[in-house]
């Protein structure tokens, strides 16, 4: 589908081109109806819908019956409940992002939309910070004695300042300013000559002080911002904080004088002290706050003498409004103060300079890759009663990052690259009907915005008028089923002509004597009630929001709330229709519930001893029929039938011990079994244990038999080879011959007489 927009171009629908992310979840969760009397006033209500079909309503039932929600509704009979669409956004400018000359950053531009009452609506926005975007920066420097040193290196570093800038991009303007105090005592001496020359030292010449001075507006000339810099004298004032305020506030507010663009506005702020805030003019008998307007003389000085100081709140607010970024270059002894200041102020962050300022063109380079790397969309001029929230899909390349990020009332994403896309989503939810109304979004830092035009859905678009109308007794205008009564007629169907007897026709709305009319519950019309809200009755006498409830709706969901009573619904019962009649969830394959429990509401209610979804587990079941298995082991197995009391009425069965050896429940001699059989039966199944023997003397005798037995093994084995060795070496004895035998005995008494004499 297209339309026509003002500029005779068609546009698309928005929901073509992206879808409305309900999916995502909304903040503000789906709202219960609450019944409005009329048409415009349901569909303002979150969560309604309206039936104008004719004969809807009962006889006595309020219009209020007409407005619930839409499933409500076409449950009672309602075939085309009214609910006003919301999806007609309309995209009315939306240019391709693209970093040519014509550089887009920003996408879409403008979105036409029609908003209902608490329905939220949700869109995307779609962000690119483009390479080589045209910067203007404005340099802010302190003038005052103590900056002497630093202006001589800022006339030095000119060049090198120039070409960082040039670095970013070839689109570059400067300008240049500065600051002392304003020309007030106690900030500025008086004396005429002090005025001339406020130097503290004689041999040093200074320019006379001023709260603020614009010496060159911004430019593409580099040479005149050099020339400009290199002309500046220092000045000096009494006290030690400076009117920086003052210079920011008329650097950032006379905007035609500076020449700011629609590119990135950089403000540059060097100084080595403090700052006086909203307040301190009141030494000087300044109180009136600043205007927020331009004070320039036509030379560009400002010298403060009529308002005081600005606040920080007025300082974050224009800037802000004027998309100016705010860099603070200052020495180390005062950074901690300038970092809290930074807080309090958006898109602004603070450099350390070293005492000479040597090191400021490496704080511009930092602090612009610090502030372009973080976006943060933001809306502007959003009217009481809009509702405006933000999840931020940053895509970035760092692993582990988050990307879709939760619903907040702030949109940011950090450390992104230059020609990285990052993508918002935003939600509007209106809490009540307004007037068309316009807003912005942009992105801080960025002149480019979004424009937002919303409509507001509040009337009902029902279908034609029907005048005279026979569902008004010809006596009135049917419109989205209501009637509206010509004048001297009455009641829902103007079936009344207005007549001067009130008082009985008031008697007929009065039930059983009763002094309230239509029992305080509604409005008596010609002689009958006409409810309010959800009573209903000839006299208003029942409340059809007052059952019983259950899971938090009334009836439970299953019933219709009729005079205070649930009517239920077929399948369902009790007071508050929360007792199904079905039985499906109780049957097993045997009897329901096991024939263990009753079956109630569709659930199981067991006895006592069962428990489960089926009744089917007995908790304990071997500690429960203990009883029973000494009963049987007391009747040592005969005669069982007498445990019956003990046994719970279990059917029993002795099995052999072998064949219960998986049992899990033993007691005293017994192995036993307990089970539930679908029938409801317990089975008992029991046998006794084998008798064990006492093997304790087996296995000692058996250990010394073993001893005794291996030790004379171990004798046995000794004798066997000395008789072996014994037999082998007598034979080869007798076998030697008698020379051999008679020369060995020789040998043998001559070795003992030698012996024998060698001892001699």
């Amino acid at each position: 589908m297209f339309v026509r927009g003002p500029a005779a171009s068609q546009m698309v629908l928005l929901s073509i081109l992206l879808p409305l992310l309900h999916s995502l979840g909304g903040v503000l969760g789906a709202k219960t109806c609450v019944p409005r009397p009329s048409c415009s006033e349901c569909i303002q209500s979150p969560g309604c819908a309206w039936c104008s079909a004719k004969g809807f309503l009962q006889a006595g039932e309020p219009s209020e019956r007409r407005c619930d929600a839409k499933e409500a509704l076409t449950s009672r009979g309602c075939k085309e409940p009214y609910l006003p669409e919301t999806e007609e956004a309309l995209l009315m400018k939306d240019k391709e992002l693209s970093a040519s000359d014509d550089i887009i950053q920003l996408r879409p531009q403008q979105i036409d939309f029609q908003l209902r009452v608490g329905v939220p609506q949700t869109f995307k926005v779609s962000f690119k910070r483009a390479e080589g975007y045209p910067i203007d920066l404005y340099y802010l420097m302190d003038l005052s004695f103590s900056m002497g040193d630093d202006l001589d290196m800022i006339k030095k570093l000119g060049q090198d300042l120039v070409s960082t800038l040039q670095s970013f991009t070839k689109k570059l303007r400067i300008g240049f300013g500065s600051f002392v105090d304003k020309v007030a005592l106690p900030y500025v001496s008086q004396m005429k000559r002090k005025r001339r020359d406020p130097s503290p030292h004689r041999e040093t010449s200074c320019q006379p002080a001023f709260s603020f001075q614009n010496l060159l507006n911004l430019t593409t000339d580099i040479a005149a911002f050099e020339k400009k810099v290199i002309g500046q004298r220092i000045s000096a004032n009494l006290d030690s904080p400076e009117s920086g305020f003052d210079a920011i506030m008329q650097a950032a507010v006379c905007k035609d004088v500076i020449g700011w663009d629609k590119g990135t506005k950089i403000l540059l702020y060097t100084s080595d002290d403090t700052f006086h805030m909203a307040g301190d003019g009141r030494l000087a008998g300044l109180s009136e706050p600043p205007d927020g307007h331009c004070h320039l003389s036509p030379s560009g000085l400002y010298d403060g003498t009529r308002f005081d100081y600005p606040s920080v709140g007025q300082l974050a607010r224009v800037l802000t409004a004027n998309n100016i970024q705010l860099i603070f270059a200052v020495t180390k002894n005062i950074s901690a103060a300038y970092e809290e200041l930074s807080k309090m102020i958006p898109q602004s962050v603070v450099g350390v300079l070293e005492s000479d300022s040597s090191n400021v063109v490496q704080i511009i380079k930092n602090a612009y890759n610090s502030l372009s790397s973080s976006v943060v969309l933001e809306h502007h001029g959003t009217p009481q009663g809009l509702e405006v929230a933000y999840q931020a899909y940053c895509t970035s390349p760092s692993p582990g990052l988050p990307g879709l990020r939760p619903w907040s009332q702030r949109a940011e994403c950090k450390d992104i690259k230059i020609n990285q896309q990052v993508d918002f989503y935003v939600q509007l939810n209106m809490s009540r009907c307004l007037e068309q109304t316009e807003f912005h979004l942009s992105v801080q830092g960025i002149s480019e915005q979004l424009k937002l035009v919303v409509k507001m859905k509040c009337e009902c678009d029902c279908g034609p008028v029907e005048e005279a109308s026979p569902s008004c007794s010809g006596h009135g205008t049917l419109h989205c089923g209501t009637c509206r009564c010509d004048p001297g007629f009455l009641g829902q169907t103007c079936d009344c002509q207005q007549s001067e007897d009130h008082v009985s026709l008031y008697e007929k709305c009065r039930h059983g004597g009763s002094s309230q009319l239509c029992s305080g519950h509604g409005s008596c019309e010609c002689g009958k009630c006409a409810c309010q809200h959800s009573f209903s009755g000839p006299f208003c006498e029942c409340d059809d929001s007052n059952c019983a409830q259950s899971n938090q709706q009334l009836c439970g969901g299953n019933g219709k709330c009729v005079c205070g009573k649930c009517n239920c619904l077929a399948a369902y019962g009790g007071e508050a229709c929360d007792c199904s009649t079905l039985t499906d969830r109780c049957q097993t394959a045997g009897r329901p519930c096991s024939g263990r429990g009753d079956c109630l509401c569709n659930r199981c209610v067991c006895k006592g001893g069962f428990d489960g979804d089926h009744c089917s587990h007995i908790p304990n079941n071997c500690t429960k029929y203990e009883k029973c298995v000494t009963c049987i082991s007391n009747l040592a197995g005969e005669g069982a039938e007498a445990c019956e009391v003990p046994c719970e009425g279990a059917e029993l069965s002795s099995k052999d011990g072998r064949t219960l050896q998986d049992a899990h429940c033993s007691f005293q001699s017994f192995l036993y079994d307990v089970t539930l059989t679908p029938q409801g039966i317990v089975h008992l199944r029991y046998a006794e244990m084998p008798r064990t023997i006492d093997k304790t003397w087996v296995i000692i005798w058996s250990t010394m038999s073993g001893i005794v037995f291996i030790g004379l093994l171990i004798i046995l084995i000794s004798r066997l080879l000395l008789e072996f060795h014994y037999r082998r070496g007598v034979p080869k004895l007798r076998h030697r011959p008698a020379a051999d035998r008679l020369e060995g005995d020789s040998h043998s008494l001559a070795q003992r007489y030698h012996h024998h004499h060698g001892h001699i």
